[in-house]
């Protein structure tokens, strides 16, 4: 029988009853053939986890797999997964509260697949179990520390928040990518507090900053007088080195002399004698008609004239 006459009648009217009757056919095995197709895909980041009465048979890796009518496929997460907890709070060992918020990357382990399906997950979420996690570790780590140390030891204290909230998810078969905690948030009290404390200690610093360059000023001042005034010394010392060679060489110039006249006293002596000639040679034997006191007369010595 061919296609025509078996959807069309004699008169080539559609015959409603047949085209039903196939298309339920056709319908029925696509159901079936979909139902029992044994080929399946696991997606990139996924794990398939194959199950046969609940019970866990197999884990199958990305790509695709057969699985028989009798089994079960299940879609299991690997890639990363990001939790938010908010106003996680906590409270510090001098009793102030303390709030933040944080937020956790982390993903199951691939060889704890069927052990976090059957304990904890069937598809790769525990953000419950992480938020529950965080919570207590935040209140556990900031208990260590004073709200101060909070503020001052801020990446210890994201580093001890990290360490234990690894080791606590671990327990579940996760693993944490990273953690990003926002800042701490105190009471409005106790925030004013540590404004006007902040404040202060600006000012004080302002203080102790310009005492020091007071200090340094003078200081410098000194140094320039001190400069100076050695200086000034240098000057006079020079100056009074100067007059000091001066007198010396004079004095060293006089004694020279003084020490040649004493030598030659002789040569002196004998000058005279020659010049008490020439002036004999010229005398004409007349004696002054006048004669006043002091006034020497030639070829008389008193001293000589005593003696005779």
């Amino acid at each position: 029988m061919s296609i025509g006459s078996r959807y069309l009648n004699e008169r080539q009217q559609l015959r409603t009853g047949a085209v039903l009757r196939d298309g339920l056919i056709v319908l029925v095995l696509v159901v079936l053939l979909a139902w029992f197709w044994p080929l399946r895909t696991v997606p990139t980041g996924h794990r398939g986890v194959i199950t046969v009465g609940g019970a866990i048979r197999g884990i199958k890796g990305e790509g695709f797999t057969l699985v028989a009518p009798w089994q079960v496929l299940d879609i299991f997460n690997v890639r990363a997964e990001q939790s938010d907890v908010k106003d996680a709070q906590g409270a510090t060992s001098d009793q102030q509260q303390v709030t933040t918020s944080l937020t956790i990357r982390y993903s199951i382990q691939p060889n704890k697949v069927a052990e976090v399906f059957e304990q904890y997950s069937r598809d790769g979420n525990l953000d419950s179990y992480v938020e529950t996690a965080s919570l207590e570790v935040f209140k556990a780590v900031t208990a260590r520390y004073t709200a101060t140390e909070l503020l001052a030891k801020r990446p210890q204290v994201s580093s001890d928040i990290a360490t234990a909230l690894r080791a606590k998810l671990m327990i579940y078969g996760a693993q944490v990518i990273n953690i990003d905690m926002t800042n701490f948030a105190f009471s409005p009290s106790y925030m004013a507090a540590i404004n006007e404390k902040t404040t202060q200690e600006q000012l004080r610093l302002a203080a102790v900053n310009k005492v020091f360059t007071v200090e340094a000023q003078q200081k410098e001042k000194v140094a320039i007088a001190e400069a100076e005034a050695t200086a000034l010394k240098a000057k006079a010392d020079g100056e009074a080195y100067a007059q000091l060679k001066m007198a010396t060489a004079q004095a060293d110039s006089l004694r020279i002399q003084n020490a040649a006249i004493a030598q030659n006293r002789d040569v002196l002596e004998l000058r005279r004698i020659e010049v008490e000639k020439i002036k004999a040679e010229r005398w004409d034997g007349a004696l002054p008609s006048s004669i006043y006191a002091g006034t020497p007369i030639p070829f008389f010595d008193p001293l000589n004239a005593k003696k005779d």
